[in-house]
């Protein structure tokens, strides 16, 4: 197939590590590859525009933007005069609908309280006494209590589910106080299991684990060494891993887990699975998978939206500018539009350990302040770096009204998400799908929660003043002050304001 652009013609693809290359218009030179598997993040294999078509495929394909127009190299069908990105959003939605018969939202407390994760406290090095200890900081510190997510290193190996005793002597005793004060408890977890060991000999002489074209066992490399990886094709291996999951909920009291891998560079389609499946396919049941714990968190995924899947953006680096807080809202727009509707941009301040861990010596205080103001109004906020450990009173002070304002927001997050899975409509929205034809498509430092909330946090360091651009009609800001839409104004940015502003009429 192959497509003229008009002008005035924007496209986004649903490849949401790419966000901040969208959206593309007929003078972009460049190719969407939905085959690419260096993404560490959500995948759709689809394009919509802004004058209402769409373009979808199961399979990847290849979209070759040149010249003015689109070529496709690949299998993928075409449909148009849906009028807007919301038509073409919707058409995805409703196109899926036939697939997903049991759509249900995530638990509410994602959206309400922040979650907690240790990984950048606490890396590979978890442990009883610093897991609590990090509970104690959060509660001791005014924040209040959310989901906590113990992150890698909980257990003594990939491939073996149960807590290393050297570092958590009592889980049982060390559950049970999160529970009473409140959090809820994750897990992180992988289907990747270490060769050579005890679980290895079992699974591999079992026939559970993934066969490469050879018909050997495969081992692949991934970011912390290498592995064997759970088929999922095969009913048996799903069985072992749902067993050795809902073994560590019984006995000691885990409410979900965190499901971390599952890339697409870990599988490859001349696999030899139990059952006949793509790579991409892999990744695909991985998510469905782990939708049967209400309590989720995934950072890979593929053509699974409006799924009941809580889907992270993948780790950001402890940077305004380079991987860092300038994506968060080009990448979670393409979430949204392409239905990862139950987000969370990363944890506050940088995922990404070994840059964040670079920076340890200088840490940009501003830039976790200015991280947690834009985290507010979106769907979740999860914190990692301990605030506490580096800012300021003042600044800590700041971060903390910040959650409040999430908390006050939270019925109307809820709402939102609840209409997400009704009718498709995302929480978090690009100005264009909620204001279409106000020639917002380009506007990337913006982005609308709901039907009647635009959002403009501070992206820039050292920025106190920023221009925003609000719809037609009549506005309320954080400030009290009525405001008329319809075009560009500045507004002073200290460093304890986000921006808000609510549609009146």
């Amino acid at each position: 197939m192959e497509f003229d652009i008009p002008d005035q013609e924007y496209w986004w693809y649903g490849t949401v590590s790419e966000g901040t290359r969208m959206p593309l218009t007929r003078f972009s030179e460049c190719t969407v590859d939905f085959g690419d598997d260096t993404t560490q993040n959500q995948v759709s294999s689809c394009l919509v525009s802004s004058l209402g078509r769409v373009i979808y495929g199961e399979a990847p394909y290849r979209a070759v933007f040149s010249h003015g127009k689109i070529r496709i190299i690949g299998e993928a069908a075409y449909a148009d005069g849906l009028n807007d990105l919301r038509g073409a959003g919707r058409f995805l939605y409703h196109r899926a609908e036939t697939e997903k018969e049991n759509r249900r939202c995530v638990p509410e407390l994602f959206f309400r309280e922040p979650q907690y994760n240790t990984w950048i406290e606490l890396l590979q090095d978890q442990s009883q006494k610093g897991v609590l200890d990090y509970a104690h900081g959060i509660l001791g510190h005014g924040f209040p209590a959310g989901v906590l997510m113990i992150d890698e290193g909980w257990s003594p190996d990939y491939g073996i589910f149960e807590f290393d005793s050297r570092k958590f002597p009592d889980p049982v005793e060390m559950t049970e106080e999160l529970h009473t004060r409140g959090f809820k408890v994750m897990l992180w977890v992988t289907p990747y299991i270490s060769p050579d060991s005890a679980a290895f000999r079992r699974l591999d002489r079992e026939g559970l684990l993934l066969k490469g074209a050879d018909g050997e066992t495969a081992v692949r490399k991934w970011w912390n060494g290498y592995s064997c990886i759970l088929d999922l094709t095969n009913a048996k291996s799903r069985e072992w891993l749902e067993e050795s999951l809902h073994d560590l909920q019984r006995r000691y009291g885990i409410d979900g887990f965190k499901f971390d891998g599952g890339d697409p560079s870990m599988y490859r389609d001349d696999d030899r699975p139990a059952a006949s499946c793509s790579a991409r396919g892999q990744v695909q049941l991985y998510g469905r998978f782990g939708m049967e714990y209400a309590f989720n968190e995934f950072r890979s995924g593929w053509n699974s939206g409006w799924e009941p899947l809580v889907m992270r953006l993948a780790d950001k680096r402890h940077s305004w500018d380079t991987e860092g807080l300038n994506t968060l809202i080009p990448n979670s727009t393409v979430q949204s539009i392409f239905g990862y509707v139950f987000q969370c941009p990363d944890m506050i301040g940088g995922g990404e350990a070994v840059n964040f861990h670079e920076n340890a010596g200088k840490l940009d205080r501003e830039l976790i302040v200015r991280y947690a103001e834009t985290a507010a109004l979106f769907p979740m906020m999860q914190f990692s770096a301990a605030p506490w450990r580096i800012l300021s009173e003042e600044e800590l002070t700041i971060v903390r009204s910040m959650v409040i304002l999430h908390e006050k927001f939270a019925d109307t997050i809820v709402n939102c998400a609840n209409r997400a899975i009704a009718d498709g409509e995302p929480i978090l929205r690009h100005m264009s799908w909620q204001y279409p034809g106000q020639g917002f498509e380009t506007t990337a430092d913006q982005f609308a929660l709901g039907e009647k909330i635009v959002v403009a946090p501070v992206l820039k360091k050292g920025a106190r003043e920023r221009n925003v651009v609000l719809p037609a009609g009549t506005w309320i800001d954080d400030e009290g002050n009525r405001l008329a839409g319809g075009h560009v104004f500045r507004t002073e940015v200290p460093l304890a304001r986000l921006p808000y502003y609510t549609k009146t009429d």
